[in-house]
């Protein structure tokens, strides 16, 4: 038996009234999608425990069938295990974002979470340049992908007050930021970078060619490394994750997965989609368990794109869901897959939400449901009433660890 997780991040979204008050993923072309959810059991998930913040860490830590209220101490130390760093007793670590804020008049507001969503390329000589004067034995950078990076710090440090970028585009925060400043060892570190940045020939080029600089750094998410048992000892399963974001692939490294490089992965809707799914492929060919995730659905509700949202979900399901469901029904093996999101990035709010998500599990050996339902947001009212879950069980649900009625 063969199983996967195929996860849309962000996908779910709100009623939107230039879509005759259709979410995207209502409107959006999804035959793949729509088809195994007419032969599929559904569920309604629960992602993201009461009292958490809603996000990809803690929602697809849920996914991967691991309960936050017992494991989750964390983004950044996730995403330290993707890129092989070690973190020592007493460092913590934090997501470092490239962003872009305005300064005015004394407040501050953020303009872009991403910096115009920088390349890899351009990012890694930024944050280069930050780790060459900044860096010490009490900060360390290290360049991840795009605007996502790592700030390893010593516990020595200060401790401060932090809040995800993208929960404030197009906000002012100036009282977040100031937490940085008030701290000094902190504000010496962000106001360095900030001069670096002002000054690199990176930024320079980026507002010649009128793109977005990265103009300071803001880092968050802090946490020390988790300890997971793996899915092998829990399981039996090996397996496999296919994502371009480190916090993904960390959360693969810590449960026990191996990790597919995939060239031209870029976290957005430009990414490699046929290396994904060729990918997905291969590593069934070999092992019992795929879990593949499409960052570019949540990239393009934070940027308020609804137009990028519908083609990103377009292209989750004609480019990630069709051909490994049909290369799985070619070879004739039983197979069980998952079609789900981790959580909801509504375009009117460009930031996530914590209500429930839809999911489906398909069995290639049953034929059930028969229904004409979708695998959209209105499977969460109206009168479906669908088995609603914690997110951790899920994954239980879809190894056949756990019945829909117990």
């Amino acid at each position: 038996m063969k199983y996967l997780l195929l996860v849309g991040d962000g996908m779910g979204d709100h009623p939107i009234p230039e879509l005759g008050n259709k979410t995207p993923l209502e409107a959006a072309s999804t035959p793949a999608m729509d088809e195994l959810c007419r032969h599929s059991t559904l569920f309604e998930v629960a992602t993201v425990p009461e009292g958490y913040h809603p996000g990809s860490d803690v929602a697809n830590m849920s996914l991967l069938g691991y309960d936050p209220s017992i494991y989750y101490t964390g983004r950044a130390p996730l995403e330290a295990a993707s890129m092989g760093i070690d973190l020592a007793v007493d460092e913590t670590a934090f997501r470092c974002n490239l962003v872009t804020l305005e300064h005015e008049d004394g407040r501050t507001r953020l303009v872009d979470f991403s910096a115009g969503h920088i390349s890899n390329e351009e990012a890694a000589e930024l944050i280069a340049a930050i780790e060459q004067r900044c860096g010490s034995e009490r900060f360390r950078f290290c360049a991840g992908i795009s605007y996502r990076h790592l700030l390893v710090v010593k516990d020595a440090v200060a401790k401060v007050a932090t809040v995800p970028p993208h929960d404030y585009i197009g906000q002012e925060v100036t009282n977040h930021f100031h937490r940085y400043l008030a701290a000094p060892e902190w504000a010496r570190l962000v106001q360095e970078a900030q001069q670096i940045l002002a000054e690199h020939p990176v930024n320079r080029r980026r507002i010649k060619q009128e793109k977005r600089p990265a103009t300071s750094i803001w880092p968050w998410g802090s946490g020390k490394m988790p300890c997971l048992p793996t899915l092998g000892a829990r399981f039996k399963i090996n397996g496999t994750m296919i994502s371009a974001v480190d916090l993904l692939n960390g959360l693969g490294v810590c449960v026990g997965l191996d990790i597919a490089k995939v060239e031209g992965a870029t976290g957005y809707i430009d990414t490699n989609y046929e290396g994904k799914a060729e990918a997905a492929i291969a590593a069934l060919e070999k092992q019992d368990f795929v879990f593949v995730h499409l960052e570019a659905p949540d990239e393009a509700g934070h940027q308020g794109r609804l137009d990028h949202k519908i083609q990103a979900i377009e292209d989750f399901d004609q480019r990630i869901v069709a051909p490994i469901i049909a290369s799985l029904r070619a070879r004739q093996e039983p197979f069980r897959a998952v079609v789900t999101m981790d959580h909801f990035t509504p375009l009117s709010l460009r930031t996530h939400t914590a209500e429930p998500v839809p999911a489906l599990i398909y069995d290639s050996r049953q034929k059930i449901n028969g229904s004409d339902l979708s695998l959209d947001e209105r499977l969460l009212s109206g009168d479906n009433k669908l088995t609603p879950i914690a997110g951790y069980t899920l994954i239980e649900y879809l190894l056949e660890k756990r019945t829909q009625h117990g």
